[in-house]
């Protein structure tokens, strides 16, 4: 299987190496693109450097099978039939193909199917938030469904990639310095703050972020699933957590559904309060599953869950969703 990662110097870029090395890929060949700026960085993988390609409309992806893209949403569109057009498939970390009608949007554990019908060769990894999000709600459909979701995000630094927990990391030695604090990558101070301000505002008052959430869920669960989102941002480094409140069908309790999170693979409860035990972003760093904890009954709404998740952002939320509909393919022989 010859892989390629585009986008390879990215926070993203750099996670993908680290998980296709964790998970022991089964790869004979790893080829790295990048922009002409970072054409030429070297980067080691099971011990073997690798330099860096410049990204062009060329045949340098002839050979390859499975291409994992995360280099933004303009590189994507501009290059996907250069990388699709020999029969890679493309596994596009960038919301650039998400709403597409003929390319799936995928979370291995919620629609795994779907990446048996890719007529451009492309698959849409999902926004981060909706990703961890869906895999609990799958759980709770599981069980009955799920009608209704309002959802309060709070958001690492990592989500704005590399700079973001750049800008993070300098504001603290700058506030240690007591020296001025760089604000650049978003709209206010981040330290000692929280910012319910995710992407650009719509002209619904909701960011484009919650509209993700609320379009991407529909698709990928297949369902008419009304979602409510404000998301914020947190001065964490890495892994996003989410306060979700869900309305069934018929309902659901607490208990059933702490047993149906415990069954599903991708799922890791830890929910006991007596002893203050419940998932938490600076702990979870680097994890693989989405954490749930908190579960209880919505003491307003009979037909109600409410519930607390924690996921690694660069992580599940992006590297190792696409890597693992990557090995879905593989396992299925979806991959020619």
């Amino acid at each position: 299987m010859r892989v390629a990662v585009v986008g390879a110097s990215g926070a993203v870029g750099q996670e993908f190496l680290k998980v296709l090395e964790e998970r022991d890929f089964p790869l004979s060949e790893l080829v790295l693109f990048g922009s002409p700026r970072s054409a030429g960085n070297k980067y080691t993988f099971k011990g073997k450097e690798i330099t860096v390609k410049e990204l062009k409309h060329n045949d340098d992806f002839k050979d390859i099978d499975i291409a994992l893209t995360s280099a933004g949403g303009g590189t994507s569109k501009e290059y996907a039939e250069t990388i699709t057009k020999h029969g890679a498939i493309m596994i596009d970390n960038s919301s650039a193909f998400r709403m597409e009608d003929d390319v799936p949007l995928v979370v291995p554990e919620v629609n795994a199917l779907d990446c048996k019908n890719t007529p451009r060769n492309i698959i849409a990894n999902p926004n981060c938030t909706t990703i961890q999000m869906v895999v609990a709600l799958k759980a709770l459909e599981n069980l009955s469904h799920v009608k209704r979701v309002h959802i309060s995000t709070y958001q690492s630094a990592s989500g704005a990639g590399a700079m973001g927990m750049a800008e993070l990391e300098e504001q603290v030695k700058q506030f240690v310095e007591n020296k001025e604090l760089t604000v650049e990558k978003f709209a206010h101070q981040l330290l000692f703050n929280v910012i319910p301000h995710v992407d650009v505002f719509t002209d619904n008052g909701y960011t484009k972020e919650e509209m993700k959430m609320y379009n991407e869920t529909k698709k990928i669960m297949h369902s008419d699933i009304e979602v409510s989102a404000t998301t914020v941002r947190v001065p964490v480094m890495r892994a996003h957590s989410e306060a979700i409140w869900a309305e069934t069908e018929e309902p659901v309790t607490p208990e059933a559904f702490r047993e149906e999170c415990e069954k599903m693979k991708g799922i890791t409860v830890v929910d006991e309060t007596k002893e203050n035990k419940y998932p938490m972003p600076y702990y979870l760093a680097g994890e693989d599953d989405v954490f749930v904890g908190r579960i209880r009954k919505d003491i307003s709404n009979p037909n109600g869950i409410t519930f607390w998740c924690v996921s690694d952002q660069i992580k599940k939320g992006a590297a190792l969703n696409a890597v693992q509909i990557a090995e879905y393919m593989i396992a299925e022989g979806l991959v020619k």
